[in-house]
C-alpha cells in the first residue's frame, strides 16, 4: 500500500527529531493525491517532513550563487530617500521610487524595472528588496547579470559539481529573481540567448522579477524590451537623479558637464527677462512684433516649462538673452537646467573618448537626454559631420518622444537644418516657434520693408 498523500496528514503535525514519519513512512516520498487523468497521476512529490529542509537548501544555494552576503548593508533603512542636495523634483522622483521598491518587497509580484544613471540608488533599491525577502525567509537569487551568465557558463567546465540544466533551473524559477546591470553583459548570441530564456520563462510564469538598467529602453534587445514595457506584468520606474549620493544641482562640482553649464550661465548671468530690451521705434512695426511675441513665448514657457521652444532669428537678434533668461529663471526657482552651446556640446562629448578624461561617453550623454530642462543655443553651428548629426538626432529624438522640456535657437534656415531634427521642431502639437524678424541689435535700423524668413 502506497504512503498517503500530503493531503491526508493528520494534525498531529511534524514529527520530532529521529521519529519516523506516520506520512510517509521515512520514505521521504507520497505519491501525489490526484485524479487518475491528471498529468501528476502516480508521480512521487516530497513529504511534508522535508519540504522545509527542502526549502532551506534551495535558500542556501540561492545565498551561495547570488552577490547578497557582500550587500547586506543595504536595506530600506539605510537608504536616503531624500538624496543629499538634491532638487525638489530630484527629491520627490527619489521618494517616489523608494515607495514603488518598498510595495513591491511588501508583496513581490510581477515585474518591477528600476531604470536610472550610474550611483543613482537604484542597487540600492533592488538590494533592499532582496534583503527585505530573505528576512522573512523568502527564496530570493540576486546576481549581477555578467556573473549569472559566468556561473552558467562554469557549468561546462570538467570540475564542476552541477550540471549546466539544475543551474539554468536554479536561476530562472526562484521564487524572486533580482537581477542588477542589464546592459553591461556581453553582446554574444550566447548570451543574448540565455538571457531571452530566463526572461521568457518568469515573464511566462509571472515569477516576480526586478531587473536594474542604465540603459535606455530603445537601446534594450527587442526581444527582451517586450517583456520589460508590457504593462500587465511590468512596472518601469525611472530615477532621474543622477548621484543620489552626492545631489545634482547645477552646483555639483562632480560633474564637468554641469559645470560647462554652470560657466555659460555664469557669462549670461546678467541676461534676464527684466532687461530685455524690445527696441520700440528701432525697428518697424513688424519686426518689433516678432520681437515682442518671441519674448512672451519665452516668459511663458519659464514660468512653466512644457513641450518645446524653438527660437529662429539672425545673430544677435535676442535668441540667446531669451534663451539664457529662461535657463535663469528656472534655476532660481531651484530646477536643474543644462545650458550650452551645440558645438561645446558636442566637443564635450568628443572629449569623453580621451583616455585621460575619467568622464564616459555612456554617462555624459545621458544626463544631456534626461536633464529635465535643456536649452540647446546655436543649433547649425556645429560642423556637419555624421557622428554630430547622430548624436543629435539620438538628443532630439528622445526628447522629443519623451516630451521633455527643451528649449533650442538658431539662425540657421529651416531647410539647412537636418531633417531629421526639423520634422520635430516644426511639429506644432509640440513644439512652439517663436521666428525673431528683428535685425541684430548691432545692425542698425533695417531698410523699409526689409524682411527675414527664419
Amino acid at each position: 500500500m502506497s504512503p498517503p498523500s500530503p493531503e491526508q496528514e493528520t494534525d498531529n503535525g511534524p514529527q520530532e527529531a529521529g521519529e519516523e514519519c506516520p506520512i510517509c513512512r521515512g520514505l521521504g516520498y507520497v505519491r501525489a493525491d490526484v485524479p487518475v487523468d491528471h498529468p501528476d497521476f502516480g508521480k512521487l512529490v516530497p513529504c511534508t517532513c522535508r519540504l522545509a529542509g527542502l526549502a532551506e537548501r534551495r535558500m542556501s544555494t540561492l545565498r551561495a550563487l547570488g552577490d547578497l552576503g557582500v550587500m547586506s548593508r543595504l536595506t530600506f533603512e539605510t537608504f536616503n530617500p531624500e538624496g543629499l542636495s538634491l532638487p525638489p523634483d530630484k527629491q520627490a522622483n527619489l521618494r517616489w521610487a523608494y515607495e514603488e521598491a518598498k510595495t513591491f518587497a511588501e508583496n513581490p509580484k510581477g515585474w518591477l524595472v528600476l531604470r536610472g544613471g550610474y550611483g543613482c540608488g537604484k542597487t540600492h533599491l533592488a538590494a533592499s528588496i532582496a534583503n527585505a525577502c530573505v528576512e522573512r525567509g523568502q527564496p530570493v537569487l540576486f546576481v549581477t547579470i555578467p556573473d549569472l551568465l559566468d556561473h552558467l557558463r562554469a557549468t561546462f567546465a570538467p570540475s564542476s559539481s552541477i550540471t549546466y540544466d539544475e543551474r539554468f533551473e536554479q536561476i530562472r524559477t526562484a521564487p524572486v529573481l533580482v537581477l542588477d546591470d542589464l546592459g553591461t553583459e556581453s553582446s554574444t548570441s550566447w548570451a543574448q540567448e540565455k538571457l531571452f530564456q530566463i526572461f521568457n520563462y518568469r515573464y511566462n510564469a509571472r515569477l516576480a522579477t526586478v531587473i536594474t538598467t542604465n540603459q535606455e529602453l530603445e537601446d534594450i534587445p527587442m526581444r527582451l524590451r517586450s517583456r520589460l514595457v508590457d504593462t500587465d506584468i511590468a512596472r518601469i520606474v525611472t530615477i532621474t537623479a543622477l548621484d543620489y549620493r552626492g545631489g545634482m544641482g547645477m552646483e555639483k562640482a562632480r560633474s564637468d558637464l554641469s559645470n560647462l553649464s554652470l560657466q555659460s550661465l555664469i557669462l549670461h548671468g546678467h541676461q534676464a527677462f527684466r532687461n530685455f530690451e524690445l527696441r520700440k521705434g528701432e525697428i518697424s512695426p513688424e519686426e518689433e512684433q516678432s520681437l515682442r511675441e518671441a519674448f512672451e513665448k519665452a516668459r511663458a514657457f519659464a514660468e512653466a516649462p512644457h513641450g518645446w521652444l524653438f527660437i529662429t532669428g539672425t545673430y544677435g537678434c535676442g535668441k540667446t538673452h531669451l534663451a539664457a533668461a529662461i535657463a535663469n529663471h528656472r534655476v532660481a526657482a531651484g530646477d536643474t537646467v543644462l545650458f550650452v552651446v551645440v558645438p561645446d556640446l558636442l566637443d564635450y562629448l568628443r572629449d569623453t573618448f580621451n583616455p585621460q578624461n575619467t568622464a564616459t561617453f555612456y554617462q555624459e550623454f545621458v544626463e544631456v537626454r534626461r536633464v529635465p530642462l535643456l536649452i540647446l543655443d546655436d543649433l547649425g553651428t556645429e560642423s556637419a559631420t555624421p557622428w554630430a548629426r547622430e548624436k543629435l538626432y539620438q538628443i532630439f529624438d528622445y526628447r522629443y518622444n519623451a516630451r521633455l522640456p527643451t528649449v533650442i535657437t538658431t539662425a540657421k534656415w529651416l531647410e539647412e537644418i537636418d531633417p531629421r531634427l526639423a520634422t520635430r521642431m516644426l511639429d506644432t502639437s509640440r513644439c512652439t516657434p517663436a521666428p525673431i524678424t528683428a535685425p541684430a541689435y548691432r545692425g542698425g535700423v533695417p531698410r523699409k520693408g526689409s524682411r527675414r524668413r527664419r
